[in-house]
């Protein structure tokens, strides 16, 4: 069992990536091999329109045929049993590493068929988890973040199967709230958040991890 970990956040040990940590023990501990790649140390673009993917008979249809940094990273996620994907929030979506990767990753899986299909049909065990600086499910959802993240794991459901998600909401942003300008909360609620909230989330990672790394309840 091979779970490969996505972290779209330039960060690499703040609050993403310290959930997808607690998501590779968690996968460690049901016996799987991991392996974390940080998408900010890459270099590579998004989808170039260049259709290869899309063309019928050819070697590339159904996967990117754009050569750059990610082209290595895209082959590995082909061959593992589980993927996941790990983002912050910004302007109410993924970051933008994490869509271009996105685009790389899934555009060329799905056929034009009415409705979409998936063009290889193999399942996968995927999650998604994504962190915000939002205080709750109502501004989540007034912000658009809500409608974004639902039509990211619609298309993960729909070329891998079933995608597991967790939310980790109102967390701590900056390591010294007195240096910026912030009035969105209270610091005093960002300190509760993160003392009380997410060490929960980063529970709910760990189970995640395990869960994706499990067959049918029992390790492989």
């Amino acid at each position: 069992m091979k779970l490969i970990a996505i972290n779209g956040s330039p960060r690499k040990n703040k609050n993403t990536a310290t959930l997808i940590k607690h998501a590779l023990d968690g996968a460690s501990a049901a016996g799987a091999e991991t392996e974390l790649i940080h998408l900010y140390d890459l270099n590579f673009k998004g989808c170039v329109s260049c259709s290869a993917c899309k063309t019928l008979d050819s070697k590339s249809y159904g996967k990117c045929a754009y050569k750059d940094e990610l082209t290595p990273v895209l082959d590995k996620i082909k061959e593992a049993d589980s993927l996941i994907i790990a983002s912050p929030i910004y302007f109410s979506s993924a970051s933008g590493e994490t869509i271009s990767f996105l685009e790389r990753l899934i555009y060329p899986e799905v056929a034009y068929t009415k409705p979409f299909s998936a063009v290889n049909g193999f399942k996968k065990k995927c999650g998604l988890i994504f962190t915000m600086n939002l205080s709750s499910h109502e501004v989540l959802k007034a912000s658009g973040a809500e409608m974004n993240i639902a039509s990211i794991k619609g298309r993960t459901d729909l070329v891998w199967g079933d995608t597991e998600y967790l939310l980790s909401m109102n967390t701590y942003q900056f390591d010294d709230y007195s240096k910026v300008l912030y009035e969105y909360t209270s610091v005093e609620e960002k300190e509760e958040s993160r003392l009380k909230q997410f060490p929960e989330d980063c529970k709910k990672a760990f189970e995640l991890g395990k869960r994706l790394c499990q067959t049918n309840g029992k390790n492989k």
